[in-house]
This record gives C-alpha cells, structure tokens and sequence, in this order.
C-alpha cells in the first residue's frame, strides 16, 4: 500500500522501485515479511524501451498478479550473422512451452507492478530518497527524505534494487567496462506480419534486435556511441534503408519507423552482492548489455531466490541467510554475464577467420536438437540455483 508516513523501522527495506524491487515488495508481502519500498519519482515518467520477459518470468509475474495484457508471445527466435551462412532458430516446441517469452514496454510492466502494490501489504513510499545509509551489526539504518520530513528508519535487512552510490557508499566494489556503445530504440512496422518471431542480428557494425510488439516490432540497435547523435538524426527513409541493408528481407520491407531515444551501454558487476545487513539484486547488482534480452529476467531471479530464502523464517539479514542467497545466485549471476558479454565481444571480432568459424557454430547448433534445447533452456530459465 501506498502511504505518506515513515515507519520507524522495518524487517526488510527495499531501495528502489523499478519491475525488480516493486516485484521484490510483491513476493515479500504475499509471504507475510514486513517491508517498505522506498522510490525516488513521485510518478513514473514515460519508458520508450520494450522489455523480453522469458517464460518463466512471466509465470512469477503471474503468480503475483502484475502481468501486462499488453504484452506479445515470442515464438521464435532468429539469430543470424550479417555476412555468415550460419542460423540458429530457437522454437518453443524445442521446450514444450506456450512461447520462449514476451515483449511488453518497460512502462506498462511498471505500471501493472505499481497497480498491485497499492493493495498489497508492502508499505511503499513514492517521492522518497535514501539520502544516507549505514550498516551495523544488529541492523542497517537509513536516512529517508521526502518534500515534507527526514526520518531515520532502521532494517534488519536492506535491500539495493537500484542505486549504484549507495552500494559504494557501504563499502561494496563495482567492476565496469564501457563498450563505447549505446543502444537505439524505437518501434517499426514492416509490410509482414512477424509471426511472433523475434530476430537476433549480428551486423559488421554491431548487434541488433527486432522484438515482436503489437503489430510490430521493437527495434534495439547497438551503435557506437560516436554515431549515436547520427543515428538520432537520420530521416525516417535513411533510417529504414539501414536497417534493411543489414537485415535483409528477413521481415519483408520496413514500412515506417516510430521516435527514437537513445541509452548507454556499460557491463557493470559487485564483486560481492551481500553485505553487513545488505543484499543487492537486479540491475544494482550487475548491469548487462541488451543483446540476448538477459537484464531484466536475471533481476527477476534474484528477487525470486531472495524472497523464497526470506520467506523460510528467521532474522532476514544474519549472515547466513546473506550467505544462502549469495550462494543461490553467484553461478547464474556469473554466467547470464559472462554469456552477454562474450556474445558482444565475439561477434564484434571483424576477421574472416572468425566470422566463418561462428557460422559454422551456428549451423552446428542449430542442427543437434539437444545442443538446441540447451541453449533454448538457458536463455529461458538461466542457470537458477534452488536455495537450500
């Protein structure tokens, strides 16, 4: 529920209210854990980017009544290299499942999380910051501003869903790589229909992404940042003639193309995601690049291992139950990563040698039905440990 006043102190305090930590407030409060959620915007402004949900993703969306009717199955994916023979298509049928996932707009998923808290027992606090935060033995203590008061709030657990100065401001180290890139976004519409197909693409220029969403697509583009204002300012025809030059008739012809906003791309990672009385989880505890839809589902999982871990009972931020969860999610955490950022490193490799070798693999792939699911199942599932 919503609310205008400051409690004193909580069981477990979530800082950050994006799709991560409003899930996080959902699965503690439908598990009877006191908590308060703490976000900073009063109201959320409007997200251009569309998010890919996997499978399972969306079955604990569900489960927690926050799930968009907006959103559109992906039944298949495309991967392909511009220049390469080599594909691998990824069927639902490979894992017996309705779709791989779902495209909905970050906003709408938002939108449909912040509807079920305000009747959900999580207190939530909107128009609110944590100017300061400190950790001891026995509790975290957290200075929370809003236009009318300060107050000091303690918690037993403290939970980063977002907030990269707060995780250093309490002594945990960020490792981060630039890749002088950025990621264009905006919707296109083709003259076919995309079949619930979404595309891959790995251009000589850098990745792309065509997600199916209503009757089109959402486009992801990763340029280099030095082109990024170009890319901005291309006319719509120039726009459509670049795309299609790099995708060819895959999706038929592109017919028209929406506004388009830009984002910055880093791969950024805690070396620890636990603390004195601190757990971090979601894009807080790594920040991945978008090729392969990896960000948001791997911030889904933490919330969900850390909320089946909370709700076994016990004092919520004692080293052990830190170290469960730490345990529980360090393999998937490591290799969603690993994954993401081989991928674009790889594939931004301009030899021949390369490219040929990569197609092979590809054709490989796309040929050994059990390498296939494998490969289906970790991109739908990851690599999720069950906490013990």
């Amino acid at each position: 529920m919503k609310t205008n006043a400051i409690p004193r102190h909580v069981d477990v305090l979530i800082v950050g209210g994006g799709p991560v930590g409003g899930a996080l407030a959902l699965l503690l409060a439908k598990s009877g854990v006191d908590c308060l959620l703490v976000e900073a915007r009063r109201a959320r402004p409007k997200d251009a980017r569309a998010l890919a949900v996997s499978w399972s993703s969306r079955h604990t969306l569900d489960g927690l009544g926050a799930w968009s009717r907006r959103a559109t199955a992906i039944n298949e994916v495309h991967v392909s290299q511009q220049g390469g023979f080599g594909r691998v298509r990824l069927r639902r049928s490979d894992l017996g499942l309705p779709a791989l996932g779902y495209v909905t707009g970050y906003s709408d998923l938002a939108a449909a999380i912040d509807r079920e808290l305000e009747s959900s027992a999580a207190v939530c606090l909107f128009g609110a910051k944590v100017s300061s935060l400190r950790m001891l033995d026995r509790y975290g203590v957290a200075e929370i501003e809003t236009e009318q008061e300060r107050e000091l709030v303690t918690a037993r657990l403290v939970v980063l869903a977002e907030g990269g100065r707060l995780a250093e401001e309490v002594g945990l180290i960020a490792n981060s790589h630039d890749y002088g890139q950025c990621a264009v976004v905006c919707e296109l519409t083709t003259d076919r229909p995309h079949d619930h197909v979404a595309y891959e693409r790995f251009a000589h220029d850098g990745p792309l992404a065509l997600l199916p969403n209503g009757n089109g697509f959402s486009l992801v583009w990763t340029r280099p940042l030095a082109l990024a204002e170009d890319t901005l300012n291309l006319s719509e025809a120039a726009l459509l003639a670049a795309l299609q030059a790099r995708m060819g008739d895959r999706v038929g012809c592109f017919v028209s193309a929406g506004p388009r906003s830009v984002f910055p791309l880093k791969h950024r990672w805690l070396r620890e995601t636990v603390g004195r009385r601190l757990a971090v989880i979601g894009n807080a505890a790594q920040t991945l690049h978008p090729v392969a839809g990896q960000g948001f589902n791997l911030g889904l999982r933490d919330a969900l291992a850390l909320a089946q871990i909370l709700a076994q009972g016990g004092d919520p931020g004692s080293p052990e139950v830190l170290r469960r969860y730490a345990n529980a999610r360090k393999g998937d955490s490591t290799a969603t990563s690993l994954f993401t950022d081989g991928l674009v490193r790889l594939f931004s490799r301009p030899d021949s040698l390369f490219g040929q070798a990569s197609a092979v693999g590809m054709t490989l792939l796309d040929n050994l039905p059990l390498a296939r699911k494998g490969f289906a199942a970790r991109m739908v599932f990851g690599s999720r440990v069950v906490p013990r």
